[in-house]
């Protein structure tokens, strides 16, 4: 029986085309047909707006309405006048009540009392209160547009004022100050449950 060459798969040149085409989401140039200039204008509009509002959210102003991220997340603006200090406490103890963190309100008040007091002597500019609880850890913050970080003093015994820092030393795990897009975060943070022993399996 005579035997029979059998020649590869041919594809015409057309088709190849085609099927570039169709992967590149292109126009096909034999059928005339692709995406239309107004559909590619809106996805490039997307595109970009999608870009810079990712890149522009950490100027955000800091006088926006509440704002809460999460459940346990909280922030507010805080205005520059002679009641601000009382209003900042008053919703630490609030959030603190939805919470059920009670118990920490005066500490945490006193502590946000410090850094709103501090950023209105010393900043100009809108300021913004935020709370974060992460686990046992009660974060405190206060945002300000001075980018120039607190600057500890050595202060008389007999001052009445100035203790600021040492204040923060005293009654908070952690404190200190982060620079930002529009300035600085002062933040402190203070612990909502006793640690677990070292080697426990909670405190790996």
């Amino acid at each position: 029986m005579a035997s029979r060459a059998i020649d590869p798969p041919t594809t015409s040149r057309r088709g190849c085309f085609a099927r570039f085409y169709r992967r590149k989401g292109a126009a096909d140039p034999a059928q005339g047909k692709g995406p239309s200039p107004q559909s590619a204008a809106t996805s490039w509009v997307a595109r970009n707006r999608a870009l810079w509002s990712r890149t522009l959210e950490p100027l955000r102003p800091l006088d926006r309405p509440r704002a809460r991220a999460t459940a346990w997340d909280a922030s507010w603006p805080i205005p520059r006048e002679l009641t601000s200090v009382r209003q900042a406490r008053r919703l630490v103890t609030a959030q603190l009540g939805d919470w059920n963190l009670e118990g920490f309100a005066d500490t945490a008040e006193l502590l946000v009392s410090e850094l709103v007091t501090n950023a209105l002597r010393h900043t100009r500019g809108p300021l913004r209160l935020n709370l974060q609880l992460r686990g046992s850890r009660l974060r405190c913050e206060v945002e300000d547009t001075d980018p120039a970080g607190p600057v500890r003093r050595v202060v008389d015994a007999d001052a009445e004022g100035g203790r600021g820092t040492e204040l923060l030393d005293l009654l908070t795990e952690a404190w200190g100050s982060t620079r930002t897009p529009t300035g600085k975060t002062t933040w402190c943070e203070m612990l909502t449950q006793t640690p677990p022993p070292n080697g426990s399996p909670a405190s790996d």
